[in-house]
């Protein structure tokens, strides 16, 4: 049986690989670099925490994830995307705040990490789901028949 604490942990990332997945399979070119992104940026974040807790890893690895994904802005910008940098932003800046001020990490920082990560997923997410619908409607239109 799963602790509250485990299962807090795992549903949001069952969530987030789900949606990296649907992305995968629905999503077009923006929706698949951006997925593949976030998977490296969490499967790196899992290698860095079982290896060390350093925050200036967690800082690096940000902003490397912010970088790459500011090269898919640059390509296709799409309105998920800049929304995600918003939020990977937001991430930065609150990792940064506890690494310059030598905060420890606590409850809070693991609560506002989470719900913003959480949103990128849901960004992603928004962005499959309107890509999707768009190649659906452009090939009904094509075909000549309604879309829905």
């Amino acid at each position: 049986m799963l602790s509250s604490v485990a299962l807090l942990y795992s549903i949001p990332l069952l969530l987030i690989l789900l949606v990296c997945l649907m992305a995968f399979l629905k999503g077009s070119a923006p929706e698949r670099f951006g997925a593949a992104i976030i998977l490296a940026d969490l499967v790196l974040g899992m290698v860095g925490e079982s290896i060390t807790r350093s925050q200036m890893l967690v800082l690096v690895r940000d902003g490397l994830t912010a970088l790459a994904l500011l090269f898919i802005v640059l390509r296709y910008a799409s309105w998920w995307l800049g929304a995600v940098m918003l939020l990977y932003a937001l991430q930065f800046a609150l990792q940064a705040y506890y690494f310059v001020l030598e905060r420890p990490r606590d409850s809070l920082l693991v609560a506002i990490n989470n719900a913003d990560f959480l949103a990128v997923g849901l960004c992603l997410a928004a962005g499959t789901v309107v890509a999707w619908r768009h190649r659906r409607k452009a090939a009904a239109e094509a075909a000549g028949s309604p879309a829905f």
